[in-house]
């Protein structure tokens, strides 16, 4: 990233604006050499597998840990933890207790989702945790769908940021809500992470040139055939989308107006 191009979050500078997941794997193992090729310095995992190391006390052979995914997250990279599975904001608020407490930062990326079959997040509950934690002091992201009313309600609850999905989350179906994130962009004066559903570093791209302030890009790494090229592919095209709209594109020629030579088309045959 453009080192005259920080990303502050939060109180924290940040040079990379890729976020990455921890969910679907192969093998968890794969995760410290992800985050390397990305470049991340932020990721994202869910409370539900976060486990405490287990005792002597539990059964356990001396020095055995249960399978705990933060063993395999680069001591470098900030958490953001995640509340998936709270279908409420009472849950998502208790699971972010549970993460601050369990000494995974102030950071929390709010996710109430009570649709099981769609998996859209409940913008009202979202907004009432987002209000809770943000009097105590969180960092809030909330994940939501790209309607400017729940991010202007996220906003005045605390909202650090607005997470508005890209497509339903986990398809890989790219930027099929982009005109309404176009919106949030311009409306909004928090920076907008487009989340959820981006599946090709191309489509990555394509939101940063809109003017989106980060991707956070979990399923299209983890389901390549190779996860680890496919986080390198992505932090290049984050890159590139930034250092596109910091540029300024060039104007869209209607068809209406015909096509314009680059160079004129006179006084070279004489």
């Amino acid at each position: 990233m453009n080192a005259n191009d920080p990303f502050v979050l939060g109180g924290v500078s940040l040079s990379s604006r890729l976020f990455i997941g921890t969910g679907k794997y192969g093998a968890d193992s794969l995760i410290p050499a992800v985050a390397e090729a990305s470049g991340s310095q932020v990721i994202t995992v869910a409370m539900r597998r976060v486990d405490k190391p287990t005792s002597q006390k539990d059964g356990a052979a001396p020095g055995q840990t249960s399978q705990n995914i933060l063993t395999h997250i680069p001591g470098h990279m900030r958490l953001l933890p995640n509340t998936s599975g709270a279908r409420n904001a009472e849950e998502a608020v208790r699971l972010a207790r549970l993460a601050r407490a369990a000494g995974c930062g102030d950071w929390i990326k709010i996710e109430v989702i009570s649709d099981t079959r769609h998996l859209l997040p409940d913008g009202y509950e979202t907004a009432k945790a987002t209000e809770v934690l943000a009097k105590e002091g969180f960092t809030v992201l909330p994940y939501i769908n790209p309607d400017l009313y729940v991010a202007r309600a996220c906003v005045e609850a605390g909202a650090a940021a607005v997470m508005p999905l890209g497509a339903p989350i986990g398809t890989n179906r790219g930027l099929r809500t982009k005109e309404m994130i176009a919106i949030l962009i311009e409306e909004l004066d928090l920076p907008v992470i487009v989340d959820a559903g981006i599946g090709r570093p191309s489509q990555a791209c394509e939101a940063m040139e809109m003017g989106a302030a980060a991707c956070l890009v979990n399923t299209a790494i983890a389901s390549a055939n190779d996860p680890v090229a496919m986080a390198r592919a992505f932090g290049e095209a984050v890159r590139a989308g930034r250092n596109a709209w910091l540029s300024g594109p060039g104007f869209v020629r209607g068809m209406a107006a015909g096509a314009e030579a680059s160079s004129p088309l006179t006084g070279f045959l004489r």
